[in-house]
């Protein structure tokens, strides 16, 4: 029991250190050690499989041709015997049948022999060859055989076979195959076919081996061949994925895996490659939204640190002091605002923001958004159209975050506004019980190839289009944030030299929470 608990202690270490060796493996290497032994595992079966046929299929065929030649000659022996009269036809027969035993032991290369009802040999293909008498008894090769009367008695019913070793005449799995000779209906003795398994067996199973060998090593070897350039094929993408990651954890994002074919491995580099091209995107857009907020809050604190110094060491004069301590406190105002839209995004973005749902009339908060704008839009000398048309328009929504909405909205108009331009606002009641409301400006517009982009994180439209470039470029994808989590939609609309609107949807009811 101690050395069976040992052994079993010794295979499981060996099984443990196996497994650890197989799991540092690379994915190439596993793939391949596992197909190569599915493919020797399956050779090992079929070979198998194939001898176990081919020595039924011999064993079957030495069967039938041991029992057909007993038969045969046994048939002869009855043919001649019966036409023997005298002392010199019976010797002249004894030599014919010898002469046909020896040609049949030959043909089939077995030992075919008479023997009497004892079970004694009297008969062989060597009797007269070496002046044997008809009696057998000198025959060195048959001397010691002797049949069991089991055996005999057997035989004289017609034919037996044997496949088993007999004592004390085959000290080997032979077989044996036996036919009776009947003489004018008396049974005179048996014909026997015998032939050992063993060398016979041998000799047909080398030949087969040496023909499947050959065959098997050349077809392993293709195998093996088929199956490191499957493999290769199969990993390469993972090899490349492997290089990509490290190079995107470098902040290389420049690397792409190679698409062959449609398959899943195809899909899975497709959508790596995409998932490249987005995690690029968004770090080019994070280092210019790092950039841009930097600058927005590095100008207006260099615009208020300044002004204050001035009034504080009188560089500033008296009379002028209201006049820089406004614009110290709209810097101020627009530094809170920036502030306040970051967090409110890092907010959202966290799911930490819930919306305080309650009935109010959007048309004044579209003027209360309006208001803080009056000195620019005058100053510009724009135009704003349509607030006349403007009515109660009630709608469930969380009011200060619409509120933010349309005020980025219009500040975003004022903005991108050109001078003696035009803003036009409507809002109203569609049909389906839905809410709208309408900002347009008359400007530069956006490029067909901004348009989809200017609702993404991060995205900023090149600050060149701007007459005041005072923006971080989150206001618009905070607007949608904020109107997808109401259940609405806001889209844009622009001929790029002419003008650029914005239209939000809100449900007149919100049953969101």
């Amino acid at each position: 029991m101690k050395l069976m608990e040992k052994s079993k202690n010794i295979l499981k270490k060996q099984y443990k250190r196996a497994q650890r060796f197989f799991t540092h493996l690379p994915v190439f290497a596993k793939y391949f050690i596992v197909m190569t032994s599915l493919v020797l595992v399956g050779y090992m079966v079929f070979a198998t499989a194939f001898f176990v046929f081919i020595v039924n299929r011999w064993t079957g065929e030495q069967k039938e041709l041991l029992i057909e030649n007993a038969r045969q000659n046994a048939a002869y022996c009855e043919t001649i015997l019966e036409s023997c009269e005298t002392e010199a036809e019976l010797n002249r027969a004894w030599l014919l049948i010898s002469n046909n035993i020896g040609i049949t032991s030959n043909a089939i290369d077995a030992d075919v022999f008479v023997c009497d009802t004892e079970g004694k040999v009297v008969l062989c293909k060597e009797a007269f060859s070496h002046g044997i008498s008809a009696s057998g008894d000198n025959c060195k090769i048959h001397r010691n055989y002797d049949f069991p009367d089991e055996i005999t008695d057997a035989v004289k019913d017609g034919v037996y076979f044997s496949d088993d070793e007999i004592n004390g005449i085959f000290e080997q799995k032979t077989f044996v195959a036996a036919s009776s000779i009947n003489v004018k209906g008396e049974n005179v003795g048996a014909v026997y076919a015998v032939n050992p398994v063993g060398n016979s067996l041998r000799e047909y199973l080398s030949g087969i081996f040496k023909i499947y060998l050959s065959s098997t090593l050349f077809a392993i070897s293709l195998s093996f061949i088929v199956v490191y350039a499957f493999t290769a094929k199969l990993t390469s993408p993972l090899k490349q994925m492997s290089v990509a990651t490290k190079a995107y954890a470098r902040g290389d994002f420049s690397k792409r895996i190679t698409v062959r074919g449609t398959d899943e491995f195809s899909e899975l580099c497709q959508s790596f490659n995409q998932m490249a091209s987005a995690l690029s995107i968004l770090e080019s857009s994070r280092r210019s939204f790092v950039a841009n907020v930097s600058h927005e809050l590095k100008t207006p604190m260099t615009t208020i640190g300044g002004f204050v110094d001035g009034i504080l060491d009188g560089t500033i004069p008296e009379e002028k002091h209201d006049e820089y301590l406004q614009i110290v406190s709209n810097e101020v105002k627009r530094l809170s605002r920036l502030v306040v839209s970051m967090l409110n995004l890092s907010k959202i973005e966290a799911g930490e923001l819930t919306l305080k749902l309650s009935d109010f009339d959007i048309s004044s908060v579209i003027i209360d958004c309006l208001l803080p704008f009056e000195q620019t839009i005058e100053k510009n000398e724009i135009a704003v159209e349509g607030l006349e048309n403007l009515g109660t328009i009630t709608v469930h929504a969380d009011r200060d975050m619409i509120h933010q909405v349309i005020y980025n909205l219009v500040d975003n108009a004022v903005k991108f506004t050109n001078k003696n331009g035009k803003i036009g606002i409507a809002a109203g009641e569609t049909s389906d019980e839905k809410i709208f409301v309408t900002i347009q400006n008359t400007g530069e517009g956006v490029s067909p190839e901004e348009i989809g982009r200017i609702f993404e994180r991060f995205y900023k439209v090149d600050k060149s289009r701007s007459y005041d470039v005072k923006s971080a470029g989150l206001g618009l994808y905070l607007c949608k944030t904020i109107v997808d989590m109401h259940g609405g939609k806001i889209f844009a609309e622009s001929v790029q030299g002419q003008y650029i609107g914005f239209t939000v949807i809100l449900d007149k009811s919100n049953n969101k929470k």
